[in-house]
């Protein structure tokens, strides 16, 4: 069978963290009531003027600073011509042959401890659409009416078109990992897919390997999640495949994924520029960008992940590994930048807990940080009752799932639940003499030899107890009553 390479360019559409939208002064604030937030501008009314957002531009700006991008002294605004029900104005106005930023790139980390160039063609300028609400129905088919909300329309946009260098599925989803920590860290974004303040197209091709040539593009569109745009690209890969064995030729067209089916859809054939009859905007002036600007721009940049990076290894000795892990989402690096404030202790201990069962616990449940009840001062709690031996490592791992989803304090839930550690001496004797006399088998191989059943000992005095003898206690105890 012929094996086949698998080439993937994203195109990243992230809504900018502005407080007005890209060419009127109606407020972006998600999740108010349909149509609130517009004018005759950002409906498209006959007349209407579009003025540009300058503080739109300056985040354009900083994020192709963050994507080590030129930013182009001249720009260009164009119109994007094409019908459909949520676009007032029957084109988009966009930037083409002129963007704001290009010739970028970004360096992504592989899991073989490597990195890889990630070329970034542009990151241009636009505003976005509204918003088409089915009535009836989930999706569009099957909807009994559709609705229009201009809430969306013309809050500013930057699109990130990558280079064609992704590779398997796994790295395209890296690779928006890695955007969005951007994204956030330069606070150019909120980078929320669930409130559409992220969104992305995914551009899949295979080739035979060994050839040079790309092979016939297909997009997909309708990916809600990383996870989806990972599962979505892996299925059109072997639908492609599928399609070349039966010896069928690929078709240029854009499909949509269709998650409940686990397969991508037709939509329409693939749309070239020329299609859309991009022309300058006659509305705008050309954008120009001085050198003070971008010093400015350039000067305000926040602290980026790859200098928290460095600063957790330097200020805290965190390895390299856990130091990128930390900052892969900017609000878990923020809370381990409170937490560490906060407590006295090793900061090891809070990279640990949160890398380990913090980061756990969300991957299982499919949420963000934001989305639980955890705060750094009560992540700190719990660690100083564990510090003081109040509870165990054990009993603190089950009261992080409970303070996770209820945001109690983990004194409260302790003392409620009766959780507090057994530290006295004479009961956790007593207790493990009566688990040796129980198991006199294990207690003779022990002395035969078989030293490692101590840790079975161990195992059944916690299982008598529930969890609440100190560990260091019963070592040192079994230590003296097996000798």
């Amino acid at each position: 069978m012929t094996e086949y390479e698998t080439i993937i360019g994203l195109e990243i559409h992230t809504h900018l963290k502005t407080k007005s939208k890209m060419f009127c002064a109606c407020s972006t604030e998600f999740g108010q009531p349909p149509n609130s937030n517009i004018c005759p501008v950002c409906t498209g009314q006959p007349g209407a003027l579009p003025v540009l957002n300058k503080e739109a531009v300056s985040l354009a700006i900083r994020c192709g600073l963050a994507l080590n991008c030129t930013i182009n002294k001249k720009s260009v605004f164009a119109r994007k011509n094409y019908f459909y029900p949520d676009l007032p104005k029957a084109y988009q106005i966009s930037q083409f042959d002129l963007p704001i930023t290009q010739a970028g790139f970004v360096q992504l980390p592989l899991p073989d401890g490597t990195e890889k160039r990630v070329g970034i063609t542009r990151a241009h300028l636009e505003e976005d659409a509204g918003k088409l609400v089915h009535q009836g129905a989930e999706g569009i088919e099957g909807a009994t009416a559709s609705h229009v909300d201009f809430n969306r329309s013309s809050v500013p946009l930057l699109e990130i078109v990558s280079e064609p260098d992704l590779r398997s599925a796994e790295e395209a989803r890296a690779y928006l990992d890695k955007i969005k920590s951007i994204l956030q860290y330069a606070e150019v974004s909120e980078a929320n897919m669930e409130e559409g303040k992220l969104r992305c197209d995914a551009n899949v091709s295979i080739r035979p390997v060994g050839q040079k040539e790309f092979g016939v593009k297909v997009e997909i569109k309708n990916m809600n999640s990383f996870r989806a745009v990972e599962r979505a690209i892996k299925i059109e890969v072997e639908r492609q495949k599928q399609v070349l064995a039966a010896g069928q030729k690929v078709v240029q067209e854009t499909r949509s994924y269709d998650e409940a089916a686990g397969r991508t859809v037709s939509m329409r054939g693939k749309e070239e520029s020329h299609d859309y009859r991009y022309f300058p905007e006659p509305d705008l002036l050309p954008l120009l960008i001085d050198d003070a600007w971008v010093a400015q721009v350039k000067q305000d940049l926040p602290e980026l992940a790859e200098q928290r990076v460095k600063r957790y290894q330097e200020a805290y000795g965190i390895s390299a590994y856990d130091a990128r892990v930390l900052t892969l989402d900017k609000a878990v690096a923020d809370f381990f930048d409170a937490a560490a404030r906060l407590y006295g202790g090793d900061k090891k201990t809070i990279v640990n807990w949160l890398t380990t069962d913090v980061l756990g616990y969300l991957k299982n449940e499919n949420l963000e940080l934001g989305q639980t009840k955890l705060t750094p001062p009560q992540l700190v709690e719990m660690l100083g009752l564990i510090d003081n031996q109040t509870i165990s490592g054990k009993i603190a791992k089950d009261l992080l799932v409970k303070i996770l989803q209820t945001g109690a304090s983990a004194q409260k839930l302790v003392e409620q639940g009766g959780l507090r550690q057994i530290t006295d001496e004479g009961e956790l004797q007593k207790i493990i003499q009566e688990i040796l006399a129980a198991h006199p088998k294990q207690l003779e191989q022990y002395r035969s030899g078989k030293t490692a059943l101590k840790g079975y000992f161990v195992g059944e005095t916690m299982r008598r107890t529930k969890g609440q003898a100190s560990p260091p206690l019963v070592n040192q105890l079994l230590d003296r009553l097996l000798a």
